[in-house]
């Protein structure tokens, strides 16, 4: 498979993951959506590149560490080097999330 294939590959992988991370919400599905598009590679950028210096710099109230993954999964969208790490991140993410939700309403029912 050609380098270009799979560059591809990766990114509509990370659409889809970045479409699922956003839940039932339509206005975080929006957004998500306006950031994706090939046009907002302008914002898409430095955004990313804020929100990876403001996670590193944690210590500080506003900021933390919830600020680095979106920066990295912002910052896959135009670097195919990062996609499959982040990719990886967001699935393993989303299934421990949905485990945790899972026991947490299984706990309820007892």
């Amino acid at each position: 498979m050609s380098k270009s294939v799979d560059h591809e590959r990766e990114k509509a992988r990370l659409r889809r993951q970045m479409r699922a991370m956003t839940g039932g919400s339509p206005r975080l599905h929006g957004l998500t959506e306006r950031l994706m598009a090939d046009r907002a590679r302008w914002i898409r950028i430095p955004a990313g590149l804020f929100l990876i210096l403001g996670g590193l710099a944690a210590i500080l109230p506003l900021f933390g560490l919830w600020m680095l993954p979106i920066g990295l999964a912002l910052l896959a969208v135009d670097l195919p080097m990062l996609r499959p790490g982040v990719n990886t991140a967001l699935i393993r993410g989303r299934r421990w999330s949905e485990g945790m939700l899972r026991r947490w309403r299984d706990r309820g029912d007892e």
